[in-house]
């Protein structure tokens, strides 16, 4: 019997139809639940009376540097404004999304979701400022090369072009690769003595319900499982590069590790993402050996001849801008070359070539925030955020693919002097002035009738309750308080 035309036994070039498919589905995915969370969020972040208002923000970046602040904050507000167009923009991305999965007009679909989200992303500065918003845009971009240039729908999945994909690949190099040294090169004792993720659980930004479990593992498990962390961070995309089964066993154990990630944190729309990226290193005749129907797309351009010329310099302008990159992310020598940094700082406004690496440095306590309002100066009461830690006795949820920005950005305020969050104080002057968008970003607000008169934040220390504990009090948090982060304000009489 003879092999399939394309199996590694035949000679014959393999091919990854499927896996590309799967890689541009779990983006469309990946935007439409980016956008449709930004929706839901933006009036009370960036709206018109938001914390930081987008309108405010680029008429300051205007004052200050002209005609270059379209560059250096690239949007489509600029154009149309930055109120009721930020709903425009989540719609619209979240119509893209679901043509883009549909595979109708890929390539249009991925240019116009990368021009709308890098517009968000531009407006929504601190509460955009995350490393899966870069991931997704530069994914985005490099998708474009790995889809038919074509304005209807492809009926089937095709074959992306061997640049497009390595470009793809060499992203997900960088990724996870990257992840792993920069933990290395941060000098972190608890990196490198392998104790990291004996803290972790307890204080990642938004633990689940099995963050909780994971904590209570023994100190041996905890050593082993950091040492296999950094194998496949640093060994699994090297497999990458090596022959078909290497590539494979490297892909699957990444993808596999993105699944432990996602079991005990909420990062967001970052390991679907990251899953996509994997799927798209397993070929055809993997999916055909699992059984998964594989679609009848032939190789080929899809492109004209005009087309497909004008898109390899697309390609190789592309590559160039990555290379630059990745210099400067794996070689300190190569990071204060003069001409890699020019590159880094005429490309950086558009957040698609990018550095990557989470967790450089472990948090080994876990600061919060408790923000509460009263209305004689004596009687205080929480207010109560969707996720993040606050009443003991709640379970940590579970939210990813959705990310609670504001949430997250309290996370990353208490560990920095309140004067390096000077946005924390802006939050508490607008509860105190009643404002609705942003009191509507928590889902415990104890002045629903009137605004309190005095505002206080309160820095505590928490930790996960053992067994014994929550077996007693129902508590899954203990919490020990630190100091005031902003002591009791009000308004003055005039503002009232």
């Amino acid at each position: 019997m003879n092999p399939p035309p394309s199996s590694p036994d035949s000679g014959a070039r393999p091919t990854f139809a499927t896996g590309a498919d799967l890689f541009v589905k779990l983006l469309a995915a990946s935007h439409l639940f980016a956008f449709a969370s930004i929706w839901v969020q933006k009036d009370g972040l960036i709206g018109r009376s938001g914390l930081l208002p987008a309108r405010e923000f680029f008429s300051e970046a205007y004052a200050q540097l002209g005609a270059r602040a379209w560059y250096e904050a690239p949007s489509l507000c600029w154009i149309f404004g930055a109120d009721r167009f930020l709903g425009v923009l989540c719609g619209a991305g979240v119509a893209l999304s679901v043509l883009l999965f549909l595979r109708v007009a890929p390539a249009a679909c991925l240019a116009l979701l990368w021009a709308c989200y890098l517009s968000l992303v531009s407006a929504g500065q601190i509460f955009f400022d995350f490393q899966w918003d870069a991931l997704l845009l530069e994914s985005t971009l490099l998708a474009l090369f790995v889809v038919p240039w074509t304005l209807g729908r492809q009926a089937a999945p095709r074959d992306p072009p061997r640049l497009a994909r390595y470009l793809v690949w060499w992203l997900l190099f960088r990724l996870m690769f990257l992840s792993g040294i920069v933990k290395l090169r941060g000098g972190d004792p608890t990196w490198w003595n392998l104790t990291a993720l004996t803290f972790h659980y307890q204080t990642q930004p938004l633990p689940t319900p099995l963050a909780w479990y994971a904590n209570l593992l023994p100190s041996w498990f905890q050593v082993a499982s950091c040492a296999l962390m950094f194998a496949l961070e640093l060994a699994g995309p090297l497999c990458i590069a090596l022959p078909r089964r290497f590539r494979h066993a490297g892909a699957l154990s990444l993808i596999a590790f993105q699944v432990l990630i996602a079991l005990t944190g909420n990062y967001a729309f970052f390991n679907l993402l990251t899953i996509g990226l994997c799927l798209s290193c397993l070929d055809d005749d993997w999916w055909r050996g699992i059984h998964w129907g594989v679609g009848s797309g032939v190789p080929g351009a899809a492109q004209s001849r005009a087309g497909a010329t004008a898109l390899r310099w697309f390609a190789a302008f592309a590559v160039g801008i990555t290379f630059f990159e990745s210099a400067a992310s794996l070689s300190r020598m190569a990071a204060r070359s003069p001409l890699v940094r020019e590159v880094a700082e005429a490309v950086g406004p558009f957040r698609s070539f990018n550095d990557y690496g989470l967790f450089a440095r472990m948090t080994v306590e876990r600061p919060e925030l408790i923000i509460e309002g009263s209305m004689d100066g004596r009687d205080w009461r929480e207010y109560a955020l969707p996720y993040k830690p606050g009443d003991l006795s709640r379970r940590p949820g579970w939210v990813a693919p959705h990310q609670p920005r504001l949430d997250w950005q309290l996370w990353f305020a208490a560990l920095v002097p309140p004067e390096s969050s000077p946005w924390v104080g802006t939050l508490c002057e607008q509860l105190l002035r009643g404002n609705r968008d942003v009191a509507g970003l928590f889902t415990r607000n104890p002045f629903p009738d009137s605004p309190p008169r005095y505002m206080r934040v309160v820095r505590y220390r928490y930790e996960f309750t053992g067994p014994a504990e929550r077996a007693r009090s129902g508590n899954w948090w203990r919490r020990t308080p630190i100091d005031f982060y902003i002591s009791p304000v009000t308004l003055p009489e005039t503002s009232r």
